[in-house]
């Protein structure tokens, strides 16, 4: 494994019209390619949220036959650690990310994968964390 998607990244192939580059980089990685248990509970959360109807079938399809071939990391104790530590360091300078952005974070730190999102931005603040954007 190399990369952890983020839930913005592993939804684009849902949308209309997917970013290319975001499908081309997916296809080129695919063989290492994993993403984290808060990905998949925000998008399964997601997707259950909707009303019942084809696109929920969709979804629910996609998550099931796409997503849920990926290996997908735990938040387990060395991410909670790391997590706890980033915490504490951007709470002392007045920045506190969002807790699951921390878990997510915290999961491809600790199993060195870079990270990959649509928002680069939410995750900056986090030390000693390889972040790429793939919508070019």
């Amino acid at each position: 494994m190399r990369y952890l998607l983020d839930a913005n990244v592993l939804s684009e192939e849902l949308k209309p019209r997917p970013n290319p580059g975001i499908a081309a980089r997916v296809r080129l990685h695919r063989r290492e390619l994993a993403t984290a248990a808060p990905v998949y509970h925000e998008m399964w959360f997601g997707a259950l949220r909707r009303a019942p109807g084809r696109r929920r079938v969709e979804i629910e399809r996609y998550l099931s036959e796409t997503v849920r071939v990926l290996p997908i990391l735990p938040y387990d104790e060395a991410a909670a650690e790391w997590h706890a530590m980033e915490r504490a360091r951007l709470t002392a300078l007045g920045r506190t990310p969002p807790f699951v952005d921390g878990q997510i974070a915290a999961i491809a730190r600790t199993n060195n994968l870079v990270l990959v999102t649509a928002n680069a931005a939410d995750f900056r603040d986090f030390a000693g964390l390889a972040i790429e954007d793939w919508r070019s």
